[in-house]
């Protein structure tokens, strides 16, 4: 089957839920006030493109290409992002909202979490080294044998992070956000 290919084009306001996005590939597009809940996105290519106050919430992400991709005021509810295409998969994500969302087994070296909300998340077994969790809400979240190694978990609040089964080796974090690193051993700590 034929793939479309599309460059440098916007597009706005649509409603790719009712009418379906052509299936090809995307590069340098912008996305923005696009609904995508539910979409299937298989097999896809996003490459250097960005979404900006689009809905994506429980779209099929099955072998959808990832490339460079920026999400900024997005809603990204219930995403699979375990299913993937793995080859060069890089994004950030700016002021989304990432709940219930899965990243099983993901490498994600130096991806950027900034004022996102992010509970009930999972993140077990991903390679999250030297990403930055800036102002996120990571309520329920759940790290296990995640490599944190080198992250920032500075302004990042209501994690739990268990220092046993996580690599942790020089990740930042706040005398604040030591509570999320002590949780499993019940004390309590004074400020």
């Amino acid at each position: 089957m034929e793939q479309n290919y599309f460059e440098d084009k916007i597009f706005e306001k649509i409603n790719f839920s009712k009418v379906p996005l052509s299936i090809g590939e995307y590069e340098n597009c912008q996305f923005k006030n696009c609904e995508f809940t539910n979409a299937d996105l298989t097999e896809f290519q996003f490459i250097d493109c960005k979404f900006s106050d689009c809905n994506l919430s429980l779209a099929i992400l099955v072998d959808t290409a990832f490339r460079d991709i920026k999400f900024e005021n997005c809603k990204l509810l219930g995403l699979h992002f375990e299913n993937c295409n793995l080859f060069g998969l890089s994004f950030n994500f700016y002021n989304c909202l990432l709940n219930d969302t899965t990243f099983y087994k993901l490498k994600l070296k130096k991806t950027v979490f900034s004022d996102c909300q992010i509970q009930n998340v999972d993140f077990a077994e991903c390679d999250l080294s030297a990403a930055n969790f800036n102002n996120c809400d990571l309520l329920r979240a759940n790290f296990d044998q995640t490599n944190l190694v080198q992250a920032d978990f500075r302004t990042a609040f209501n994690y739990i992070i268990d220092p046993e089964y996580n690599k942790i080796k020089k990740a930042k974090f706040s005398t604040s956000g030591l509570q999320g690193l002590l949780a499993k051993y019940d004390i309590v700590i004074e400020k």
